[in-house]
């Protein structure tokens, strides 16, 4: 998933690992599960109080564990950090590879993927990408790796889309920075949008898609 020029995401200078057996994204699981609850509640908290300022004993007393009971479900806090990334790239994979695989004429898919991505990022309790784009660099390079794997899956999806829009001469130009542009814009909304404020998730979809694409 893009990120603006001042978020982007770099590349680590290791080799990078298989992916997991067992992804460490679980909030989509059956209500009840301990770990689907950490994931959440962790995720909340990095975005309010960031990365560094939130301690363990914090996200305990917020699901109401003892203190070192996150560490039965996690071998640390950055692997807690990295389930979060993973839960919001998971959940816009999924949703993206729906919408690319539909019929739909590319236009109306690219209005449909614009207003996953908008969901993704700005409704409510989704604390998961904005966690992403600003805490990317507490992860370790290991971490960061298994992530990139996953965010080099959701990017391909997008230009996909933007090849297709081409073809059919809706945008001039398809190429790696038309993406990065356009979803570092979207991102970037997780800043100053207010849910319940001014445009709907709906409306700011129609927008985007008005302002990015020709007649």
């Amino acid at each position: 998933m893009s990120s603006s020029p001042k978020t982007a995401i770099p590349t680590p200078k290791v080799p990078r690992p298989a992916l997991r057996n067992r992804p460490l994204a679980t909030v989509a699981d059956a209500d009840g599960n301990r770990r689907a609850d950490l994931i959440r509640v962790s995720a909340r908290l990095f975005r309010e109080k960031g990365f560094d300022g939130t301690t363990i004993r914090d996200i305990a007393d917020a699901v109401g564990m003892r203190s070192g009971s996150p560490f039965y479900h996690f071998k640390s806090k950055q692997e807690i950090l990295a389930s979060v990334m993973e839960e919001g790239l998971v959940a816009g994979l999924d949703a993206t590879e729906r919408i690319m695989a539909s019929e739909l004429p590319p236009r109306e898919k690219f209005r449909v993927l614009v207003r996953s991505h908008l969901e993704t990022v700005l409704a409510e309790g989704h604390d998961f990408i904005p966690v992403l784009l600003y805490e990317w660099r507490s992860l370790s390079p290991d971490l960061q790796a298994h992530i990139i794997d996953l965010k080099d899956r959701y990017d391909r999806l997008w230009q996909q889309i933007l090849s297709q829009l081409k073809h059919v001469n809706l945008i001039r130009n398809d190429g790696a920075v038309v993406r990065l542009l356009l979803l570092g814009a979207i991102n970037y909304s997780a800043q100053w949008y207010k849910p319940g404020k001014g445009l709907s998730i709906d409306q700011l979809a129609d927008q985007t898609v008005e302002f990015f694409l020709s007649d």
